[in-house]
């Protein structure tokens, strides 16, 4: 059997760019997110080397069945990818919603925990795991309107690296990847619930930023280096964005 690659997040954007480009690094991977159809459709354009698996990781009852699934497989478990993950709004911290920032907090920081404490045994038992975790340039840079966000994610930085200091003498590779300006289907348009012209203003005048596919390729770099290699932290932008705040756009 193959070696097992669990991704979450994996019905759109870098979740499932990180599922094909896996696959064609040898893993059998397994995509896991809520939406079934979409998985689904993703697994059949993979092929053989992919299982959809339904999960929400906002529920320990799903992320539990996800680990019994991925169990049944029989292969060694060597890799997690941490994706599943978003933001809502640009609400002031003065005006926003305690609900939009429960679910930020749950699914950024609680998701990598159910998923992280779940498979944490298997990835052990291989006795080379990998795991890593999708952050965000938010991590550790605070802006404006992003007060959820940022704290969900400042968070989710703290989890990873506390997990890597743990897991010390153990084999299993801590990496974070956090990247900047990701053009993706969904993720603005989810943040400004479905506003379109929102979503893309976020863009406007960006000639390149990056792609699901970018990340997709920084995450199986980190994964297929050497297992004494640990790619601690990676920080990825696209070369329009200078910093958070410091973005050419051209007119």
């Amino acid at each position: 059997m193959q070696n097992i690659a669990v991704v979450t997040g994996a019905s759109s954007g870098i979740g499932a760019a990180t599922a094909r480009r896996l696959a064609t690094e040898g893993f059998h991977v397994v995509a896991a997110a809520r939406r079934a159809d979409r998985l689904a459709a993703l697994v059949e354009k993979i092929g053989p080397a992919a299982t959809a698996v339904e999960c929400d990781v906002t529920s320990d009852q799903s992320v539990a069945a996800l680990a019994a699934a991925v169990g049944e497989l029989g292969g060694p478990v060597t890799l997690l990818v941490n994706n599943a993950g978003g933001a809502i709004g640009l609400d002031p911290v003065e005006s926003g919603s305690t609900a939009d920032w429960q679910w930020m907090y749950d699914v950024n920081v609680l998701g990598t925990l159910r998923m992280t404490q779940a498979l944490l045994p298997a990835l052990v038992a291989s006795g080379a795991g990998t795991i890593v975790t999708v952050g965000s340039t938010a991590a550790f840079t605070a802006y404006e309107g992003g007060g959820g966000y940022t704290a969900a994610k400042h968070a989710q930085t703290a989890l990873v690296g506390t997990l890597r200091l743990e897991l010390s003498g153990k084999p299993v590779r801590v990496v974070e990847v956090d990247p900047g300006m990701v053009r993706t289907d969904e993720f603005s348009l989810k943040r400004f619930g479905g506003d379109q012209a929102r979503a893309d203003a976020i863009y406007d005048g960006v000639r390149e930023p990056l792609v699901a596919d970018d990340i997709a390729d920084i995450i199986a770099y980190a994964a297929t280096r050497p297992h004494h290699v640990n790619l601690d932290r990676i920080v990825v932008r696209p070369i329009a964005q200078a910093a958070q705040h410091k973005v050419h756009r051209e007119k």
